[in-house]
């Protein structure tokens, strides 16, 4: 297994939300962990909100007696979710902080994913696939049928996401397992990422690159070329699969 992240402040930020993670080696009972977390809140209650998230995630899954990827990560992002919660309490600097998360494992030839909020993981193969669904209010006008995909992509509310980590006293967290075949990548990012470069040209750019490296720094370098908006976190992995 090989994998390559970077975080960039992007154009035209000037305080980094994002935290990022990536283990290709064991970390507790998982073989594997990459989390990707993006910030939300005034001052430095984001990039906070985002660090106490990942922070926590590890430590537990780094005691934790639970083998099972799903149940493993349910309780490491419930876990992260009283921490953040417990830190607003406490300090009212901190108040109406969250983040959203994506993390994810491979064992034995499956990806297990655990997702809240609009940052995402894809898999690529012959294509590039959205494994996450956004939890945005404009993702929810496009299943509803009041958006197309053009006017999501550039709608004035994109921004807004309905689930996050920290903010309420249970944390809803969307799963997914999907089976990996020999020469898949997976790809976890936030919306600084997805919404400056098109998903063709995400595809586009890490199959031309045989380096995960030079593939992820110019998924940054298109981000911010394309106006850097935002943030921007990539965690590109290249899974050792058997294909048995």
């Amino acid at each position: 297994m090989k994998s390559y992240c970077l975080t960039d402040v992007g154009v035209k930020r000037s305080v980094n939300q994002d935290f990022v993670y990536a283990s290709d080696q064991p970390v507790g009972n998982l073989s594997n962990l990459f989390i990707v977390a993006d910030g939300m809140g005034g001052h430095n209650a984001g990039d906070l909100a985002s660090r106490y998230t990942v922070e926590t995630m590890v430590d537990y899954i780094e005691g934790a007696r639970e083998r099972r990827p799903i149940p493993l990560l349910e309780a490491a992002v419930e876990a992260a979710n009283r921490t953040v919660m417990e830190k607003a309490i406490s300090d009212k600097g901190l108040e109406g902080m969250g983040t959203t998360v994506v993390a994810a494992t491979v064992q034995d030839d499956c990806l297990y994913v655990a997702n809240v909020g609009d940052s995402r993981l894809y898999v690529l193969d012959t294509a590039i696939h959205q494994i996450t669904r956004d939890h945005s209010l404009v993702e929810e006008m496009v299943r509803a049928g009041q958006l197309n995909r053009e006017e999501a992509r550039n709608h004035p509310e994109k921004n807004i996401i309905t689930r996050a980590v920290g903010v309420k006293n249970r944390v809803r967290i969307d799963f997914f397992d999907v089976g990996l075949y020999p020469g898949d990548k997976f790809l976890l990012c936030t919306d600084g990422l997805t919404n400056m470069v098109e998903d063709e040209d995400i595809y586009a750019l890490v199959k031309k690159e045989p380096s995960l490296e030079a593939a992820v720094r110019k998924l940054v370098a298109a981000a911010n070329r394309n106006g850097g908006r935002d943030n921007i976190s990539v965690v590109l992995v290249e899974p050792t699969v058997s294909g048995v």
